[in-house]
């Protein structure tokens, strides 16, 4: 069965900061899961690039 679309818990994809700033090919981007009641702005965590080889800023984009 298919969940319902009143849930407050939706995918949101984050995307590196500063590899989409350096202009190397390719992206790094990640799905997860966040409460849009709780946090209804836009999420920003530090996650792996594996371009890069290191922890960066990762920003939620729509």
């Amino acid at each position: 069965m298919a969940k319902k679309s009143k849930d407050a818990r939706i995918q949101v994809i984050m995307e590196c900061t500063e590899h989409k700033a350096s202009g190397m090919p390719g992206t790094s981007r990640y799905v997860t899961t966040k409460n849009k009641k709780n946090t209804p702005e836009r999420l920003e965590l530090k996650k792996y690039n594996r371009v890069l080889k290191r922890v960066t800023v990762h920003k939620e984009i729509k």
